[in-house]
């Protein structure tokens, strides 16, 4: 009886354990089928998406071939060639085929689409809703979007112009003489005026702005009623041809422009003009004269100007955050610290070049939250572009993050 007890304790024992080796193995099974980071979408801090642990980082809607490529853990984020911020904390920049975005001002990027081709702008309606272009130009651009701040990117159509891209609403677009009306996917284009300078500038639907040079005279062109007619608000004589302009607007009635002249010695001359009331008054904000390329359009040869001038031989970007404030890069090519800034916060009435200079021969980027938080990224060829950001309208600079060197050519 003793034998037969214990043959029946040691059948049960043996059963106990095969169950629990059982178990355990069907336990081990199901923790790696969810542990991995990598299989798991998340949302950055302040997006406020979310995702279950089987989504995936690409949209269901950008599943076609031409549909930019997921994030990959080992792309480096080389030369930036884009910059756009939503507030002081977040933004994205974009490069040659990739796209990244912060939301610690800077220190840290996460990396977020890889294009085929070099981001050439990024546009922001806030933190959530963003854009990018991407390409060499020609036939057009194309178009990226994301509504969910950069988690997923979707194809959204071609833009046909390289002007500035900017959006009124999620489906309302400008680009130069160019508009959409639902988000990018279809543009038409608007009449210009005849030897109209590079490219337009529209507001809205029906405010719009452009420069024409002929000869020796400059014309600001504005239009209230959609290229249907222009009219020349303002005329100057001009001795210095008008190789570009640029046009930014912060109202219907607000219009910035700046001239780009003749070029030369390592010095190129512009002029900025502002106006608030529609084209009635201009307020000259810059005349950057230089010995090497004359003088800035709509002044004459060595006269006395009387307007401030901007630091550097030549311009670098002209970034405007509101109808009183606008800061403007500076670039001198023969420098040490090639890389400066002016600012105005009173419409144009007065100019300050910030005292500091950073490193750089290549484009440099511009953005504000507003007159006082600015981001600044400096490029190179060979060494890595570098983003500043300042919390005091550009007294004082913080170096926040150094992207990755540039892959050798």
């Amino acid at each position: 009886m003793a034998t037969k007890s214990t043959f029946k304790l040691f059948l049960v024992s043996s059963l106990v354990a095969l169950t629990l080796i059982g178990c355990s193995k069907g336990s081990s099974l199901a923790t790696n089928g969810t542990s991995d980071p990598s299989e798991t979408a998340t949302a950055s801090p302040s997006s406020g998406a979310t995702s279950s642990p089987d989504s995936s980082p690409v949209s269901s809607e950008s599943a076609s071939p031409e549909s930019p490529k997921p994030p990959s853990p080992t792309k480096e984020l080389g030369t930036v060639t884009a910059l756009r911020l939503a507030d002081f904390k977040t933004g994205w920049a974009g490069g040659e085929g990739w796209i990244a975005r912060t939301d610690d001002g800077g220190a840290t990027w996460q990396p977020q689409t890889y294009p085929a081709s070099t981001v050439k702008q990024l546009f922001a309606l806030n933190n959530r809703e963003v854009w990018a272009t991407v390409g060499a130009g020609s036939p057009g651009l194309e178009l990226l979007h994301s509504k969910d701040g950069g988690n997923n990117w979707n194809n959204a159509g071609t833009v046909p112009n390289d002007g500035f891209l900017h959006f009124a609403s999620s489906n309302e677009a400008f680009s130069g003489n160019a508009r959409s009306t639902d988000g990018g996917k279809t543009w038409t284009e608007y009449k210009l005026p005849d030897n109209t300078v590079n490219n337009a500038y529209f507001h809205d639907r029906d405010n719009g702005w452009a420069v024409t040079y002929d000869k020796d005279k400059i014309h600001f062109m504005r239009t209230v009623d959609g290229a249907k007619s222009w009219k020349s608000v303002h005329e100057m004589p001009t001795v210095s041809p008008v190789t570009e302009a640029i046009i930014r607007s912060a109202g219907k009635n607000d219009a910035w422009i700046e001239l780009v002249g003749d070029s030369g010695m390592s010095q190129t001359s512009y002029s900025l003009f502002h106006t608030t009331d529609g084209g009635g008054k201009w307020q000259p904000v810059i005349a950057n004269n230089q010995a090497g390329s004359g003088p800035a359009p709509g002044y004459k040869n060595d006269a006395e100007t009387k307007v401030p001038r901007n630091n550097g031989a030549a311009p670098g970007p002209l970034y405007v955050v509101d109808t009183k404030t606008a800061f403007m890069g500076g670039f001198c090519g023969p420098c040490d610290l090639p890389n400066t800034m002016g600012k105005t916060t009173d419409g144009g009435k007065t100019w300050t070049n910030l005292k500091s200079s950073f490193s750089g021969y290549g484009p440099q980027f511009i953005a504000a939250e507003n007159a006082q938080h600015v981001w600044w990224v400096t490029t190179d060829s060979v060494e890595p572009s570098v983003m500043y950001t300042s919390a005091d309208g550009g007294k004082t600079w913080k170096k926040a993050h150094t992207f990755a060197k540039p892959s050798p050519s």
